[in-house]
């Protein structure tokens, strides 16, 4: 079959990486996690005093992107790659509910957008790519022959973030997790540059209900439909 582009879209905690990961191991395609750089980027930002509780120095930040290397470096015990900033790893960090309460806020940044929709669409020139994200169907790649928009309830999705969470060990309350997911798609979907929304010919499917098999069994009857009739 045809290698294609996969864009996956959708909300915070929808499992978008989870899919995208099964999707590329699967096919053979390269796996592309790109909420990981915009945590990267927020990481970045925290580690120098320019984003906190309540102030946020936007331009030391654009001043300082130059400066901002990310790689992903392949895991084959994990079978994915990992996010490295300036040469460290920093897959552990940048998954935390600190990380995850700046993340939306850095993501509005257009200059931030700029710099790494390039690196993506770099990324992503030979085909045979699984990229997940906000606006991976709308701008990285609006011509990808395979769009998801993935989406479930707030509620759903906070519980599937603090199971995650507790079991990586962080002490978070569920009502902060649920919180943070609902402020999350109030920006994600209220920015000016790139907001979250769902391409005129994206695929919709709320997993709510669906356990990831049975997501994954959906999913691949798609990618298998359209490497098929291209």
């Amino acid at each position: 079959m045809k290698k294609i582009t996969i864009a996956i879209d959708g909300f915070s905690s929808t499992g978008k990486s989870t899919l995208a990961k099964q999707l590329a191991q699967h096919l053979g395609y390269v796996y592309v996690d790109t909420g990981a750089m915009y945590r990267a980027v927020t990481l970045f930002a925290m580690e120098n005093g320019y984003i906190g509780a309540d102030f946020f120095d936007k331009e030391s930040l654009v001043n300082s992107l130059p400066f901002i290397n990310l790689q992903f470096h392949f895991n084959p015990e994990l079978g994915f790659g990992e996010m490295y900033l300036n040469g460290t790893n920093v897959e552990r960090e940048i998954r935390t509910i600190e990380v995850s309460g700046f993340v939306s806020k850095i993501a509005e940044v257009s200059e931030v957008r700029a710099k790494l929709v390039e690196q993506q669409q770099q990324m992503g020139k030979g085909k045979g790519i699984v990229m997940d994200g906000r606006d991976i169907g709308t701008v990285v790649f609006p011509d990808a022959e395979l769009k998801i928009f993935m989406t479930a309830s707030p509620h759903t999705r906070a519980q599937r973030r603090f199971d995650e969470l507790q079991e990586k060990g962080q002490d978070v309350s569920f009502e902060a997790v649920l919180k943070n997911v609902v402020e999350r798609d109030h920006i994600d979907t209220h920015r000016e540059d790139s907001p979250l929304r769902k391409a005129t010919d994206a695929f919709e499917i709320d997993n709510s209900e669906l356990d990831r098999d049975q997501q994954f069994a959906k999913v691949l009857e798609l990618v298998n439909l359209r490497s098929k009739t291209l």
